[in-house]
């Protein structure tokens, strides 16, 4: 029998942990690529679009992270725009990672497309946001990653079957996700990646796991359990200000993730012979014969 296992994939979410400074995201992009992650992704929002006049205008409703005197202020301090995003794509590329890009919004969905990266993704919060997915599927010609958090089965099914009514399902991976910042491990919910994999495995082109948990165990199971590609938020500093850092991975662990990531996907696998060739050695100085 043969080792069907993919080799794991990686993506370094940076999100927003650059805190609005392009040095520190050209930072987290270099201590990305010494990780060996494969992609490094950030978001794009257009906030006047996504947020309602009294959201955009009301408090932080965590004041102690926030970056601006309203929340629409806090989000407009950490967004990059569209040429900063062409200038991270182009400083990540030269690091040799692909670039990446949640979008939340029509708008900003429209101006990734235009960079060309070669996935991009969208959150659990805007899965549901067709306007968007529209543009994704019919405007857009690479990959594109959906994560499953606070989204009923139903609306899986809807999701998926709206890139399928133009034969765009195999352009899809699709993400187990529990949406919450950190994640207790009793509500991972782990085992959905197996309900995922049975449901969507033949529909789209792969499953992925989207994690906000602590520690890095969990993403070894993940992926022993279907889950292709392993997404991780990634900071410089967890302590920093800012809601994601708390459940983001820090450098040194994002270098054991994918470390062990790694070493997993070489040891699932059956053996050549029933007596490999370590062992025979051992097995001529150690097996108890019968006399």
């Amino acid at each position: 029998m043969n080792n069907n296992y993919t080799s794991p994939l990686v993506i370094a979410e940076i999100g927003c942990n650059h805190k609005g400074e392009m040095d520190i995201a050209k930072e987290l992009l270099k201590v990305a690529a010494y990780s060996g992650v494969e992609v490094a992704k950030f978001q794009k929002r257009n906030n006047k679009e996504l947020l309602t006049e009294d959201q955009y205008n009301a408090p932080h409703p965590n004041p102690i992270n926030s970056y601006g005197d309203t929340y629409g202020a806090h989000r407009e301090f950490l967004e990059f725009d569209i040429n900063q995003h062409k200038e991270l794509k182009e400083y990540a590329e030269s690091l040799g990672l692909v670039y990446s890009t949640s979008v939340w919004d029509t708008t900003s969905a429209k101006e990734i497309v235009s960079l060309n990266p070669d996935l991009i993704k969208v959150p659990s919060a805007c899965n549901n946001h067709f306007e968007m997915l529209k543009v994704l599927r019919d405007e857009y010609y690479g990959d594109v990653h959906i994560s499953f958090g606070m989204t009923t089965k139903k609306e899986e099914e809807e999701i998926v079957a709206f890139f399928e009514e133009t034969n765009q399902g195999k352009r899809l991976v699709v993400y187990s996700c529990t949406s919450g910042y950190p994640v207790p491990f009793e509500d991972i919910c782990m085992l959905e990646i197996l309900r995922m994999n049975e449901k969507f495995k033949n529909r789209v082109k792969a499953i992925g796991f989207s994690g906000h948990h602590l520690g890095i165990a969990v993403d070894v199971a993940a992926y022993t359990l279907g889950a292709i590609w392993i997404e991780r938020h990634f900071t410089l500093d967890r302590t920093w200000k800012g809601t994601d850092h708390s459940a983001s991975l820090e450098p040194t662990g994002l270098r054991k993730l994918v470390r062990d990531l790694k070493a997993t996907h070489k040891a699932l696998r059956f053996q050549k012979s029933d007596i490999l060739e370590i062992e025979k050695l051992q097995r001529d100085k150690l097996k108890y014969r019968i006399q």
